[in-house]
């Protein structure tokens, strides 16, 4: 039986399809004392390179992961424990991983990663984590996919059962889109709902997708329990113009890793996986035009055409604001268009995927928000 004073620090799994990640470099030494949410490595994956926090206290007390190595998800890489706890322990426990580490290794992925449902908008593909508790949808922004929530669909399925689709438009899901506006975006998410037979859920709406979670807490309030708007379109006029018709109009590497560098405060955590995987998006049939009709439809004229705030002030639905301060494709100050009615936390040090970027502290205000809501 392994030694409950002894906590391991394990490989990451990032999103259903990271298998793997490499250590890049430690941001604490052994011996550091370590409290929960400090920062302990940063790993690199074929999507994204992000930072793995602590979830447990104690001092360093071994570090097994190498920087430049690869490891498999839920791989051993270092050993919290307090410092009484002697040496000998902590090679016994070493030593014992491995057994329980492989045995656990298909226990939450067993099945197909992803699935499609047929609605009235077409085929949506999508993901689904977690079977007991609240139901949460996670809505994607604009140019995204499910994939915007690899560091929250696990995270929030611990305590809830969680869904996140591929928009019209989007990811893998049907390139045509009959409505571009956020009603039409909105009825095919109803649609979504319907099709997987979920009559009311709490939404997660990131930039774009949080003005469509807002609309359908306008239109349907019934389906909607409560709002998590994260960099969210719909509560003022201003959006960065140049980001948008950038990404719409960007055809080769060059052009857009500098968009896409907009995005995050930490431009290093644009890789050149993630550029390759949106320029292969980009060049799907359909999808062109479909991200010429949304932004012309939603983004007309370089402002935002939908602005919701009072709407959803009024309405009174339990809301979550977040937002990165760095945010340099919607202003953060934005964050404080509901600041009278709902729960506002603005981020230092990220930016407009602050969900990525600090995924730690938003998953924690997320589950709380969800958990008080329902």
């Amino acid at each position: 039986m392994l030694n409950e004073r002894i906590k391991p620090i394990v490989m990451p799994k990032w999103g259903l399809s990271m298998s793997e990640g490499k250590v890049t470099g430690w941001l604490k030494r052994p011996g550091s004392t370590i409290s929960i949410g400090d920062e302990l490595l940063e790993v690199e994956t074929d999507k994204i390179t992000n930072v793995v926090e602590a979830g447990e206290t104690g001092v360093l007390r071994r570090v097994l992961g190498e920087p430049g190595t690869v490891y498999p998800v839920k791989a051993l890489i270092a050993v919290l424990a307090e410092p009484d706890v002697p040496d000998d322990d902590i090679d016994a426990f070493i030593s014992a991983y491995a057994v329980p580490a492989s045995e656990d290794d298909g226990e939450a992925d067993a099945g197909p990663q992803y699935h499609t449902a047929e609605t009235p908008a077409g085929t949506i593909r999508y993901a689904k984590r977690g079977e007991t508790g609240p139901t949460v949808l996670l809505v994607h922004g604009f140019g995204g996919d499910l994939d915007n929530w690899l560091f929250t669909i696990d995270a929030l399925a611990e305590s809830a059962t969680v869904y996140a689709l591929d928009l019209p438009g989007h990811g893998q899901s049907t390139k045509q889109i009959a409505d571009p506006s956020l009603s039409g975006l909105s009825q095919a998410v109803l649609g979504f709902l319907d099709s997987v037979g979920v009559e009311r859920a709490h939404f997660v709406g990131h930039s774009m997708g949080g003005a469509v979670s807002m609309r359908t807490a306008l239109d349907a309030p019934g389906r909607v329990a409560s709002l998590s708007l994260i960099a969210s379109a719909g509560l003022g006029e201003q959006i960065d113009n140049g980001y948008i018709q950038g990404f719409v109009g960007a055809t080769s590497r060059r052009d857009l890793k500098p968009v896409l560098e907009t995005l995050f405060a930490d431009r290093g955590l644009v890789s050149r996986q993630m550029v390759d995987d949106l320029l292969k998006y980009k060049r799907l049939d359909g999808v062109d035009e479909a991200l010429r009709a949304l932004s012309a439809s939603l983004f007309s004229d370089g402002r935002q055409a939908s602005v919701l705030a009072s709407g959803i002030a009024d309405a009174r639905t339990p809301t979550l604001v977040v937002w990165g301060e760095e945010d340099r494709v919607i202003p953060a100050d934005h964050a404080q268009a509901l600041a009278n009615t709902a729960q506002v936390a603005v981020i230092p040090g990220a930016g407009h995927m602050v969900q990525m970027e600090a995924a730690g502290k938003v998953n924690a205000l997320l589950k709380g928000h969800i958990a008080k809501a329902d």
